[in-house]
């Protein structure tokens, strides 16, 4: 049976319309019901949509009515979870948050006593319980409790892994994206020594991610140049992503963090199997700096989830995609924007952002083209044929890249070459061979 609620990143909608209090009390319901524990203590955390009290009571209720414990740890970053789950011994986590959509919408999504977002076959066994309607309350009406000092729990962690790395006097400027971050990420730079400088930390319920964040960096980049500030950083909503800036104002993506990273681990002895993993759009750049230095690049689909089964199954440490979702299993199970932020520092190791050499980008361009039916694209002869052509002409220079969207009837054309122009024209011409071919 397709699971026909939750998507790549756990259930994500509208909230009151399709992302429900009823919705959420079921999910939670069944998935404490499906814990092996006798009692199970499930964390649940969110962040600053005006939806998330509505939603994690609503979960709270059914964790209780299943016989679980539902423990309150307010709003955090996503990455908190599997930080809280190990901390403490829980069984179960749930996040609330729509990551960096807007605040209309809102999520769920499981973690499991390992830390690990829950498979495909334990979210599709929820998905059994919610349709068989065995869900009966249980003998024992579980308790719903604060956990106190969860944030403080969260900031001990990073404080940890980055006890070594003085930012005394460094001028940073922050965008929490009026989201998850916006108390833990300027605390854990003031602990570290920097002088910090905080934008869109004042969240109402409705402007996470309005206008600020990961999404909309070209206003960090402007504040950062025009303010004089050494670096800056944006996260999104709930904190598992980050993009940078330097002094110049130039925006600094996932690629290049990541490319600092696995370099700066691998000279520390870190870099567990001498690889990194990628999505299918990690700029080619990053491939050739990666093979200069030796270090293995491994590429899977697009979306943290599938970076992460690819870092499990090879026993690696490193992984992200160019959206700024960085995951260091030497650390966390998921992708985390501020712990990110803090290695990108820590790989500097003193020098200034703008002085970077991990990789040199290749101009990319990107075009989404409207198809009857983004499927149809396997059956394309034409485009298969330009396509080969294309990546002919481009052999050892760069690289192209055409698929189907995964929710919608689009085709992303992607070219990535030496030049701006030659990008630029041979992008335009796969776009018009799918518009001709498909539309």
């Amino acid at each position: 049976m397709a699971r026909k609620l939750f998507g790549t990143d756990g259930v994500r909608g509208v909230a009151g319309e399709f992302v429900t209090a009823e919705l959420a009390l079921s999910l939670a319901r069944a998935a404490a019901r499906l814990s092996p524990a006798e009692r199970p203590q499930v964390v649940i955390v969110r962040d600053t949509r005006e939806s998330g009290a509505m939603l994690q009571a609503a979960l709270a209720a059914g964790v209780s009515s299943a016989g679980g414990d539902a423990l309150l740890a307010g709003v955090l970053p996503t990455p908190a979870a599997p930080l809280l789950l190990a901390r403490y011994g829980l069984d179960l986590a749930v996040v609330v948050s729509a990551s960096h959509n807007p605040y209309q919408d809102n999520g769920i999504k499981f973690f499991g006593a390992d830390g690990y977002k829950l498979s495909d076959d334990s979210e599709l066994a929820i998905e059994r319980q919610l349709e068989s309607g065995q869900l009966s309350e249980a003998p024992a009406i579980g308790r719903v409790r604060e956990l106190r000092g969860a944030p403080e729990d969260y900031l001990r962690e990073l404080h940890t892994r980055f006890s070594e790395l003085d930012l005394s006097g460094l001028d940073v400027l922050l965008d929490c994206a009026n989201g998850a971050t916006y108390r833990v990420a300027p605390e854990i730079f003031r602990r570290l020594g920097a002088n910090v400088t905080v934008v869109a930390d004042a969240p109402d319920g409705r402007n996470i991610n309005a206008d600020c964040g990961s999404t909309h960096v070209q206003a960090l980049a402007e504040m950062v140049a025009r303010g004089g500030h050494a670096i800056g950083f944006a996260f999104d909503g709930d904190g598992d992503r980050v993009l940078a800036v330097d002094r110049l104002g130039t925006v600094v993506d996932g690629d290049e963090l990541l490319a600092l990273a696995a370099l700066h681990l691998r000279r520390r002895g870190r870099l567990s199997g001498d690889g990194v993993v990628v999505t299918v759009m990690t700029n080619y750049g990053f491939h050739r700096a990666m093979a200069q230095a030796g270090i293995e690049v491994a590429t899977t689909n697009v979306g943290d989830r599938y970076v992460l089964e690819e870092l499990r199954q090879r026993g690696w440490t490193l992984g992200g995609e160019q959206s700024g979702h960085i995951i260091e299993m030497g650390f966390n199970r998921t992708g985390d924007g501020i712990a990110s932020a803090l290695l990108t520092l820590e790989a500097l190791e003193g020098r200034d952002l703008s002085e970077r050499a991990a990789m040199a980008k290749l101009p990319q361009r990107l075009v989404s083209v409207r198809v009857r039916d983004r499927r149809a694209l396997e059956q394309a002869p034409a485009v298969a044929e330009g396509v080969r052509s294309a990546a002919d002409g481009l052999a050892g220079r760069g690289r192209v890249l055409v698929r189907p969207s995964g929710t919608e009837p689009l085709v992303r054309v992607m070219v990535e070459a030496p030049s701006e122009d030659e990008a630029q024209e041979l992008c335009d011409r796969l776009a018009a061979l799918v518009q001709r071919e498909l539309a």
